[in-house]
């Protein structure tokens, strides 16, 4: 399950300690095509989003992907790049 934010050009994998199998490599992966950095879920923003949720309730991967970086909204211009560097995280995570 992937969801989409908009500041920090980032890819959170889990939900505070807990993962489902294959999560890390499914996150690696989409760091690899999109240049994003994997990293841990702050807890500040644990219990904030879809993304924990179905990962809690359901027990399978799911991602938040930060997409852009700047001032909300991001510009129409930013768009191209954004979505280059996403669209390689869509085909794959259609595939996992």
């Amino acid at each position: 399950m992937l969801t989409y934010h908009t500041q920090g050009e980032v890819i959170y994998w889990q939900f505070q300690n807990y993962a489902p199998a294959n999560s890390l490599t499914i996150a690696n992966t989409f760091s690899r095509v999109s240049g994003y950095r994997v990293e841990n879920t702050p807890y500040e923003s644990s219990f904030a989003g879809l993304k924990d949720w179905f990962v809690y309730y359901y027990r399978l991967p799911g991602f938040t992907i930060e997409a852009g970086s700047g001032t909300n909204p991001l510009p129409i211009n930013d768009f191209n790049s954004i979505y280059s560097k996403n669209l390689g995280i869509l085909v794959n995570g259609m595939l996992q």
